[in-house]
């Protein structure tokens, strides 16, 4: 019985995340042992997808991507894998300094056994953060300040529960903004085929099976990819 009560906690863990920082979790995480301490790591790896899209900037890369699909045409190509690896990889490209900063603060102390779990993981999110409140847009981050009634002094005193979903919708807005800018010269040649082909009298053809090929020349010739690449890269600050 004693021993269920001592793992009722950890089973309880991922609920009580919603509602606790990071820090919080580590506090809780100081007085078990090691046996308890590698079920939360198996725990935390099993939700390294999930962190993935919630702190990294994989959100914003994977929407453009999907979305640059539907404004050539072509929803299936390039298939899903392929989207998902290339926007996996930005995402490090462009998450580098970040993860570079939390080896050297946290990781690597805490390996060489100078910092406790809850002092690594302290300052393993100050990194994070950080990058967190660089690429959040003020009004987004206000709105789910005032909606948890959080008054903080400095920005490193927001906490993560209510940072992240900011930070997210921030991320989706501006993946928009890129995919609508992105879909008007797509727009522009749809309209040339179609009315050409209407002036022409041949209404039976669909506009998009002929605008396919110069939508597609038009992004090979003009660049797209290496300029859409070094934009989604840049737009990070």
């Amino acid at each position: 019985m004693k021993k269920a009560l001592r793992l009722l906690p950890i089973v309880l863990l991922p609920i009580n995340a919603y509602g606790q920082t990071v820090s919080e979790i580590a506090s809780s995480l100081g007085h078990v042992d090691i046996t308890l301490k590698i079920l939360f790591l198996i725990t935390v790896l099993a939700l390294a997808p999930s962190i993935l899209i919630t702190v990294t900037s994989f959100t914003r890369i994977v929407i453009i991507l999907s979305l640059l699909r539907h404004a050539l045409g072509t929803p299936q190509t390039p298939p899903n894998q392929v989207i998902i690896a290339l926007s996996l990889f930005l995402t490090l490209f462009t998450m580098a300094p970040t993860f570079k900063k939390i080896d050297e603060v946290a990781l690597q102390p805490y390996l060489r056994g100078e910092l406790s779990d809850v002092a690594a993981v302290e300052r393993a999110t100050v990194p994070l953060k950080e990058f967190m409140l660089r690429n959040t847009r003020k009004e987004d981050l206000k709105l789910f300040l005032d909606i948890r009634g959080e008054k903080p002094s400095s920005p490193q005193e927001i906490s993560m529960i209510t940072l992240i979903p900011a930070f997210m919708v921030s991320e989706i807005k501006t993946a928009f903004e890129f995919v609508f800018v992105i879909y008007l010269p797509f727009i522009v040649i749809d309209l040339l085929v179609a009315s050409i082909l209407m002036s022409m009298g041949m209404m039976m053809i669909p506009p998009m099976m002929l605008s396919l090929p110069f939508k597609l020349i038009l992004f090979v010739v003009s660049g797209g990819w290496e300029l859409l690449v070094k934009s989604i890269i840049l737009s990070y600050r």
